[in-house]
């Protein structure tokens, strides 16, 4: 059985990795810190760690008045409270000025399960995707998330990190593999279809690939880690299979499934099809009913794999 490990999770470990490597790296968060993992942090540099409290709009105001002093702050909260309460903040005294605060927002997702349809963030993509200057990174897997964050300390400008609670199959040899900002990863290839998946229904999509091989059908899997900037170029190659799958645990609206679209009308149309939260709020349940429930499972994506092809 292959490891399985939470990016929240690797987030954190990451954060007291990069705590001794990088000293000017300084950590909020808003008294979720057992949740987002970024206790540990707090215990080992308590001097560089700030529980705002459950105040975000605070936090992150906090966090850019920390960034105009030469530090690297990451402001840690839910999805829902990072990206939804507070918005304003982010786009005015962050996103505006272009200040160098990294925002980890974890618990993103139906996958947050029995915490309800409050606390399932499934339109961040879409708010953070329109302050204009954000990069939105969406990590598959443990070792993905732990390169994302020290890519993200070293990138000069706001960065939004999205992570899952959910414990995900490890994809990646954390020795190999090498992230690269606004760069697709190509998994595999295919001839029939291509499947762009992004967070942890990267590993939906390899599942599913395996199951259409099964029926005689090559697709290629692409990971889209970081979804703005996003790779238009692994996006234009997978079009030249004449059929387009995306994959996300966000709604269809405005995530990933609308940036590909919007790169395949301007560059290279193809036929396509979205796997996602069909523009509906989510419901509390087991993680993995949920993705049934939703529609997000390997399978769903199979079957929306062979409805294009015959398009």
């Amino acid at each position: 059985m292959a490891e399985k490990m939470a990016t929240r999770e690797a987030y954190g470990n990451a954060l007291v990795e990069f705590g001794e490597k990088y000293e000017d790296l300084v950590v909020l968060d808003a008294d979720v810190s057992a949740a987002t993992k970024t206790a540990a942090f707090g215990k080992k540099f308590p001097e560089r760690f700030i529980n705002c409290g459950i105040a975000e709009g605070n936090m992150v105001s906090v966090a850019a008045g920390i960034a105009t002093t030469g530090k690297i702050p990451f402001a840690s909260s839910f999805a829902m409270f990072a990206a939804g309460r507070a918005f304003e903040p982010i786009r005015n005294a962050i996103g505006y000025p272009h200040l160098n605060v990294k925002i980890g927002a974890t618990h993103a997702g139906i996958t947050v399960g029995e915490d309800g349809a409050t606390h399932q963030c499934c339109e961040d993509i879409g708010i953070m995707r329109t302050i204009p200057g954000m990069t939105i990174i969406n990590p598959a897997d443990a070792v993905e998330a732990r390169a994302a964050v020290e890519a993200a300390i070293l990138y000069k400008g706001p960065v939004y990190l999205r992570f899952g609670r959910l414990a995900v199959p490890v994809l990646y040899d954390k020795e190999i593999y090498k992230f690269e900002f606004g760069k697709g990863v190509q998994i595999s290839e295919g001839k029939d279809a291509s499947i762009i998946a992004t967070g942890i229904m990267v590993a939906e999509a390899i599942k599913a690939r395996e199951m259409l091989a099964a029926d005689g059908i090559d697709a290629a899997v692409v990971n889209i880690h970081t979804i703005k900037p996003i790779d238009k170029d692994i996006i234009i190659k997978a079009a030249k299979t004449g059929a387009i799958i995306t994959a996300e645990e966000h709604n269809i609206i405005g995530g990933l499934g609308s940036a590909v679209a919007e790169v395949l009308c301007e560059n290279s149309p193809c036929l396509m099809g979205r796997i996602g939260i069909k523009d509906e709020f989510g419901r509390s349940g087991k993680a993995e009913e949920l993705m049934k429930i939703f529609g997000v499972t390997a399978e769903d994506i199979a079957k929306k794999v062979k409805e294009v092809i015959r398009k």
